[in-house]
């Protein structure tokens, strides 16, 4: 498989009234084709905005990328997308790269109809005429498990159920063959059965397919049989990343062992309980001068309140970014103070 994303120093600012908001600080990190890469965290730590910056869908203002670069293609077609004009942008979006929101109500039209809404895609990106788009739709729609799909391109984003509204939103990610589809916490707002199909829905396709997938969620359950390798990203910084059974059988970063700490396991007793992570997250107008982790960090020592540790390898294919080694080291009774 050959490389088809790879971001290099990503930054996002947002300019308020507050002050600037930092929401992704410098995150790198790669994608090969085919590849399913999962990024994870708590709500505001900077997963959406990161992806959301790949494809230039931030509002400017008050956003602006303020560094980096975003290199996407194969090896002999490689641009670098925060270079493109806005219309070469367009040509990417939608076409070779695919996003799929979390609320698929208010990223559908409520006044056009679901055929009218996947054929304009078609039209577009495909160059194709309205009948042969009409037929298209309706092959996707079956494709994603829609029954009567034929039947319902002339019905509205109303008429249908959460989880079916979803489908049409991954129908409408599919249409053109993207090289890679975003989803951004596709299935937060799903029941648990629904969610399961989905997920089974997209891994299914994404093996029919070939497309490469990122996977943007706060619950690691999700994620555990779907992703190839993940990425866990705390107040904007990316502070782990490893391949998934790695990252769930050996995590070195406190903040992940939190995470899962959080998990219920069919595997464990009752009798264990679930860890939460005290504290709440830094402000990100005003983040601290060390670690953004080490208010709420049970494993911390002097050296993490004055400065922030890279990202660097602890074991083929994985790295934290972490002054401590939390396999050799005795977590602290929060509230004691500094180690």
């Amino acid at each position: 498989m050959g490389r088809l994303l790879d971001v290099k120093g990503l930054e996002t600012r947002f300019f308020t009234q507050d002050g600037v908001v930092r929401a992704v600080n410098g995150i790198s990190y790669h994608l090969d084709e085919g590849e399913t890469l999962a990024i994870v965290g708590e709500s505001g730590c900077g997963k959406s905005v990161g992806v959301m910056s790949l494809i230039r869908l931030i509002p400017q203002p008050p956003g602006k990328i303020t560094g980096g670069e975003v290199w996407f293609g194969a090896s002999d077609d490689r641009k670098n997308l925060l270079k493109l004009s806005d219309e070469e942008i367009r040509q990417v979006r939608g076409n070779r790269i695919a996003m799929i929101f979390q609320d698929p109500m208010t990223s559908l039209n409520p006044v056009l109809t679901i055929g009218f809404q996947i054929s304009e895609a078609l039209m577009l990106h495909m160059g194709m005429d309205k009948a042969a788009a009409r037929k298209r739709s309706a092959e996707l729609l079956e494709t994603v498990g829609i029954p009567r799909a034929a039947d319902r391109l002339d019905d509205y984003p109303h008429q249908f159920s959460g989880g079916m509204r979803q489908r049409v939103m991954i129908a409408m990610g599919l249409s053109c063959n993207p090289q890679l589809l975003i989803a951004d916490e596709p299935t937060t707002a799903l029941d648990v059965t629904i969610q399961a199909q989905i997920t089974d829905l997209v891994k299914r396709l994404r093996d029919e397919i070939g497309m490469a997938i990122i996977w943007i969620t706060h619950d690691l359950g999700v994620v555990a049989g779907l992703a190839d390798r993940m990425i866990v990203m705390y107040a904007g910084f990316i502070v782990e990343e490893a391949h998934v059974k790695e990252l769930y059988g050996n995590p070195r970063h406190p903040y992940t062992l939190g995470l899962l700490g959080s998990l219920p396991r069919l595997d464990e007793t009752r009798a264990r309980r679930l860890t939460s992570i005290e504290g709440l997250p830094p402000d990100l107008i005003d983040l601290p001068k060390g670690c953004p982790f080490y208010a709420r960090c049970a494993y911390r020592i002097d050296r993490c309140a004055g400065e922030n540790p890279q990202l660097e390898p602890v074991a083929p294919g994985h790295k934290i970014a972490c002054w401590v080694d939390v396999s050799k080291t005795q977590p602290a009774a929060m509230g004691d103070g500094k180690r």
